[in-house]
């Protein structure tokens, strides 16, 4: 969970034609598989692509993650470039001290488009309780990640390592019996 404050402060909204005061706010703010969904149900659009997000969906995420109950709209205007850059830092932190051998995932990279409903389906496939999903987004791909790994079956060695192992084990066992063959 991040906390982050925005001061008190007065603006004009163009829209109304009107000044807006707002009061010192405390966000707390989860970057989850529930923000996720949320955003991509009014969006409807996929959240983890690369495509740039605009000013008003950003801010549209930023909603979608507090978990502050009766915000102020307006609230979420006033926040500054600082409070944008600290909220993008949590919402690409790790949360987890898990990580992967890249080389070994040789193959060609997926390319399927994440969404909400997929990561949804791989939390069923691979029964992770429904409770995960408020979880840290990338913390719950790590754990969706090791969990496939982990359920994949053991690699099958190939012909050239079988037999350079089973010559091996023959010359350990020979010279154990002191024999020749």
């Amino acid at each position: 969970m991040l906390e982050i404050t925005i001061p008190a402060a007065e603006g004009y909204d163009e829209l109304k034609e009107e000044f807006v005061n707002i009061k010192e706010t405390t966000l707390r703010l989860e970057h989850s598989l529930v923000s996720l969904s949320k955003w991509e149900s009014k969006w409807c659009k996929p959240f983890l692509s690369k495509e740039e997000k605009t000013r008003e969906e950003t801010i549209d995420y930023i909603k979608c993650m507090t978990i502050t109950p009766n915000v102020d709209d307006n609230v979420y205007y006033f926040l500054t470039n600082e409070n944008i850059e600290a909220i993008n830092k949590y919402i690409e932190a790790p949360m987890t001290a898990t990580w992967f051998n890249e080389r070994e995932g040789k193959g060609r990279p997926n390319r399927e488009q994440i969404t909400s409903e997929l990561i949804y389906y791989w939390m069923i496939a691979l029964n992770i309780p429904s409770e995960y999903q408020k979880w840290h987004l990338n913390r719950l791909l790590t754990l969706i990640k090791v969990c496939n790994i982990k359920n994949q079956p053991d690699k099958k060695m190939g012909k050239r390592s079988t037999l350079s192992q089973n010559a091996a084990l023959n010359a350990a066992r020979r010279k154990q019996m002191h024999t020749r063959g």
